[in-house]
């Protein structure tokens, strides 16, 4: 415990890694210690919310643990307030003794291919976003009028994004997708998903219990052939050395030896294959990927063989990335804050007095939700050592941002948006809540109508 009396704490970032850093100061501080988590949303919980499917309940529920965090008198939630427009890194310096950056990782890697671009060519974090009712995604134009779809990544995330996409209304009915968005799923006409692969089944990043979900789908069959799950010596090695690959593979060579089925979607795992071009005019029409192989430094390479997929959606899920937050010292190459144990360093390497990181901004997005819990711990470690009984008068935030025109939300206001969730699901008979669609909607919840 290090004395941290009148420490003022600011977190950029509500999702697990920055509610996780504000138990972490309250938990090792000894003494009063106030720390505000910011958002640009009017809502908590980051991935929590608006990235973990929305048919996996049980991991959701993780956000009752946080929801405690924020109701801790030392921790306040201030939504609706976007670091670099609303308040800037100076600002927060000015305002707090610390600043910890917290914001994920919120885009997608790139592809590199022609035709990336194209119409009906979607980035798997849109796509996510648009089924978790992320308010920037309301007005996502999703085309399911297709018949084949490809998605192209062999993550959890790909796994999430398949698993949605062969599920019906009726299965999806109980959760919290949007109103919206369940009538375009029930209306979807895709009935053949390919899963694509670069490397082979031994490199798949996806967990076995993930990757079951596929398997025990009511309405679709899985299909995986022999030819892909051949393992060449590197990924022998690496199945023999790892109980979990050998258990994903284990399972893919179940569904190999299963007979066809005459259920009304199919979902084709294939591994050995790299995306070359997104093919069409004006919108995507097909798919051009080049056989693969592993060479002797267990490298991927071509063969020179060549497939076209007739597909008219291709979802790119080949892994996130974070974004430059203004002001703050960013690895363009590595896609994170420069740190050492959380500290951010400048450009010299040294550490800059009173900025910290935590999360996927401070690691790169590797882990799982939990892996935030230890990774926070070890930043409010550093951030204690260094300023432990150094805390100083400070300009008051509130006023600023009365200043600015900014309108905090605040906890008690998310509290009307979860209370108008829980009350729509109740009116549709849908579940525990029904996610509110759109800004106007979330913000009309919490009290502040645009239209009035």
């Amino acid at each position: 415990m290090v004395d941290a009396s009148g420490l003022r704490v600011a977190i950029i970032g509500s999702g697990p890694a920055g509610i996780y850093a504000a138990e972490a100061l309250v938990k090792q501080a000894q003494g009063e210690v106030q720390v505000d988590v910011f958002d640009r949303l009017p809502t908590p919980y980051g991935l929590v919310r608006y990235g973990v499917a929305p048919d996996h309940t049980s991991i959701k529920s993780i956000a009752r643990y946080l929801q405690r965090v924020l109701e801790d008198p030392a921790v306040r939630f201030l939504g609706g307030v976007e670091f670099g427009k609303d308040v800037t890194r100076e600002t927060l310096l000015d305002c707090y003794d610390a600043v910890i950056y917290a914001t994920g990782a919120m885009v997608d890697r790139h592809l590199g291919i022609p035709g990336e671009d194209l119409v009906g060519s979607v980035a798997a974090t849109d796509f996510v976003n648009w089924y978790c009712g992320h308010p920037d995604a309301t007005d996502l134009a999703v085309d399911l009028s297709m018949e084949a779809v490809a998605v192209i990544g062999v993550g959890n995330v790909a796994v999430d994004v398949v698993r949605i996409l062969a599920k019906t209304a009726g299965e999806l009915r109980a959760t919290d997708v949007p109103d919206p968005v369940l009538a375009l799923l029930g209306g979807s006409a895709v009935r053949h998903i390919h899963m694509i692969g670069r490397r082979g089944p031994a490199q798949a990043k996806f967990t076995t219990k993930e990757l079951r979900e596929l398997g025990a789908l009511p309405g679709a069959e899985v299909h995986v052939s022999e030819e892909d799950l051949r393992l060449d010596p590197v990924s022998a090695a690496l199945a023999e050395a790892d109980r979990h690959v050998r258990a994903n593979v284990a399972v893919m060579r179940e569904w190999a030896g299963r007979p066809a089925g005459d259920l009304p979607r199919r979902l084709d795992l294939r591994f050995w294959l790299r995306p070359v071009e997104i093919l069409g005019t004006g919108r995507v029409e097909g798919l051009r990927l080049e056989r693969t192989t592993l060479n002797a430094e267990g490298r991927v390479v071509g063969t020179g063989e060549y497939e076209t997929l007739p597909v008219g959606l291709v979802l790119r899920s080949v892994g996130y990335q974070s974004v430059p937050l203004p002001g703050v010292p960013f690895d363009a190459r590595a896609y994170v804050v420069p740190n050492e144990g959380g500290r951010v360093l400048g450009e010299d390497g040294a550490p800059l007095p009173g900025e910290y990181v935590a999360g996927w901004v401070k690691r790169g997005p590797t882990g799982v939700i939990g892996t935030n819990k230890a990774d926070a711990a070890e930043t409010v470690r550093a951030l204690l050592a260094d300023l432990g009984g150094r805390s100083r008068k400070r300009q008051a935030i509130e006023a600023l941002l009365e200043s600015r025109g900014v309108r905090v939300v605040t906890y008690d206001d998310w509290l009307g948006i979860d209370a108008g969730e829980i009350e729509l699901a109740r009116s549709l008979d849908r579940g525990e809540r029904v996610k509110l669609s759109g800004w106007e909607a979330l913000r009309r919840a919490y009290g502040h109508d645009p239209l009035s």
